[in-house]
């Protein structure tokens, strides 16, 4: 995805990593989300359809 720099490093070192954490919270809900609506999870029905309609 991308090389981690010393600035990234120190970062994770001091305040954890925040990119990895985030990123297994969006697994987890994903998780949940398909447990309790699997039509939204395995189709490419938007889970917020009125995010995608045409404004105007």
């Amino acid at each position: 995805m991308f090389q981690e720099t010393p600035i990234f490093s120190r970062l994770v070192a001091e305040r954890g990593n925040i990119v990895a954490e985030v990123r297994g919270e969006a697994d987890r809900i994903r998780r949940d989300l398909a447990r309790v609506m699997p039509w939204a999870v395995s189709s490419d029905v938007p889970v917020h359809p009125s995010q995608d309609r045409p404004r105007g």
